[in-house]
């Protein structure tokens, strides 16, 4: 992963976790997912044929829907503020 460094993941976490060590909490999970969907997204702009990244961004799109919607199951607030912050259509 060399469009993200340790200091952006730090940042990511500190502004949707509850610190910037919070790895695991699904609100930085999330955000985290959604920063290299983005990533992978412009990529695939630009190289239309390249099917192992358009796989990964496949599975990367399921594993933050699952979270998204564990988030849903435990905690409707938590759920819409993240949904909220990152502009996701859900």
């Amino acid at each position: 992963m060399s469009y993200i460094d340790a200091k952006k993941k730090e940042e990511l976490f500190n502004q949707y976790g509850k610190s910037n060590k919070d790895t695991g909490s699904a609100e930085s999970q999330i955000a985290l997912f959604s920063f290299r969907i983005t990533n992978l997204t412009e990529h695939l702009k630009t190289n239309k044929k390249d099917f192992s990244t358009q796989r990964s961004l496949v599975i990367l799109v399921g594993k933050r829907r699952k979270l998204l919607d564990y988030l849903k199951a435990k905690d409707i607030v938590r759920y819409r503020a993240i949904v909220k912050e990152l502009g996701l259509r859900k």
